[in-house]
């Protein structure tokens, strides 16, 4: 089983190094998807054996996931497992990832913050709380998955169920369109307990979506046209009442 670490970076020098030096002890394939940094990451990345995909300006987290998947299945690996870069994924959880797929019974096996691990938990901001857990059970509600965390973004893929897929929301909306897409597609998927850690919950959104009310909008309304595109593969109920949202996006 080939596996790839896939690391979406953006102005990251403060963690970079530390992050990549605990990633390598761990797997030996490792891509780093630079999204445009214009502080000194660009420069650290070279002194590690990784790959490394440069955008000449930001693009936006969900372009970053796209680019990992495509590199993944063109080098033929097998699973891709993403994971941020600012220390709030351990390093020492990618074995559990690695072992999970290993099962070879899912296709997604999706992080948690919100599952009982061991070890001490930070507090999120109240705002990204709230914003997940409405996401969460809307998500569940209307596509009968079952999960916890909708916006962790430590997950392992099965490179094969991506090919069905076709993604392209940019930003950071990206997991709302995932999750549409993997269940109108029939994807397995499982969760598994990570920390829940907060280095810096200052960190913005970039934008209008530094508001909550414009981020919540923002996700549900890209959560609810791709329902719309997908109708012809869910059932009624889980199209129920998206008509009147459908159009809304972020000001």
């Amino acid at each position: 089983m080939r596996s790839l670490i896939a690391i979406p970076v953006y102005n990251e020098e403060s963690y970079v190094r530390r992050v990549l030096e605990r990633v390598l002890e761990h797997a030996p394939d490792v891509l780093i998807i630079d999204d445009g940094s214009s502080d000194a990451t660009p420069c650290l990345l070279p002194q590690f054996p990784v790959g490394v995909i440069r955008h000449a300006e930001n693009r936006g987290y969900g372009r970053a996931m796209q680019h990992a998947f495509r590199w993944a299945a063109m080098d033929d690996f097998d699973w891709v497992i993403t994971m941020d870069c600012d220390e709030q994924h351990e390093p020492a959880a990618i074995p559990r990832f690695l072992d999970a797929a290993a099962e070879n019974t899912h296709d997604v096996i999706s992080g948690s913050r919100y599952m009982p691990v061991s070890g001490g938990d930070d507090v999120p901001p109240p705002d990204r709380r709230k914003i997940n857990h409405e996401l969460t059970e809307e998500i569940n509600h209307r596509l009968a998955l079952g999960i916890t965390d909708a916006f962790c973004g430590f997950k392992a893929y099965r490179v094969d169920a991506l090919r069905r897929l076709e993604l392209s929301e940019d930003g950071y909306a990206f997991p709302m369109q995932f999750w549409v897409q993997a269940a109108a597609h029939g994807l397995r998927i499982r969760e598994i307990p990570v920390r829940l850690i907060y280095n810096d919950p200052s960190r913005t959104f970039g934008g209008p979506l530094n508001d909550p009310v414009n981020r919540l909008l923002h996700y549900r309304a890209t959560l609810h046209r791709e329902l719309d595109k997908c109708r012809r593969r869910l059932p009624a109920s889980a199209l129920e009442g998206i008509e009147a949202d459908a159009g809304v996006s972020a000001a």
